[in-house]
């Protein structure tokens, strides 16, 4: 078999260590991108993404129109709006007709009607999404809307079963306050047989024992 020469020999070296590169780079990016956690994140927020449409949808094209019935309330709540400051071309008869209007005359506007309705839409979004997860967990027995109590030692929020705190890691089930409860215990204990030798003391030498002493 001939020798290769010099170059030839490089040449075939560097090709093999760049298919090594190459190939150690995408098998790198595969494990990345494509691991299974990866995978069911991108499911998630997908599904995630069309499940807000659908109670965006729910809340704006049904809920909102029924609330717009209420006699204090307008379909056209998002026009609602006082002027604080005039624009340029502002008339005194006519006014502005929309916000648009003004706030493409310069005019400084407070939009207290576009608030209303995203406020309005926030509480339609949430009670709709609770009243989806108590439907949930009333079909599958899976309780997706957990129940949370304050740790007594930290007083932040945990779980109504945990019996350790995640937070500070103090026992919920009383055994954190029984060192405490011993030592009361034993100074009550030793307070009270001081004040026992106290009174045979006084009995012996007739002194009355000392006053403001409580066992």
């Amino acid at each position: 078999m001939p020798r290769l020469d010099d170059s030839t020999e490089a040449l075939l070296r560097a090709g093999q260590s760049a298919q090594s590169t190459v190939k150690r780079a995408w098998d790198g990016f595969v494990n990345f991108a494509v691991r299974d956690n990866v995978l069911e994140v991108a499911l998630g927020l997908i599904i995630a993404q069309a499940f807000t449409k659908v109670v965006t949808s729910f809340v704006s094209d049904i809920i909102l129109p029924i609330v717009a019935l209420l006699p204090f309330l307008h379909r056209n709540m998002d026009e609602k709006f006082a002027v604080l400051r005039r624009g340029p071309h502002y008339v005194e008869e006519k006014g502005y007709n929309t916000l648009e209007q003004a706030r493409n005359d310069g005019a400084l506007v407070l939009a207290y009607g576009a608030f209303l309705e995203t406020v309005i839409s926030f509480v339609g979004v949430s009670l709709t999404l609770y009243a989806i997860g108590h439907l949930y967990t009333w079909i599958s027995h899976d309780q997706v809307i957990k129940q949370t109590v304050q740790c007594k030692y930290c007083r932040k929020y945990i779980s109504e079963k945990a019996l350790r705190c995640v937070n500070c890691t103090s026992w919920q089930d009383g055994r954190e306050d029984a060192p405490q409860r011993r030592n009361e215990i034993a100074t009550s204990a030793n307070y009270s047989n001081g004040y026992e030798i106290i009174c045979l003391y006084s009995t012996l030498w007739q002194i009355p024992p000392p006053t403001g002493l409580v066992v």
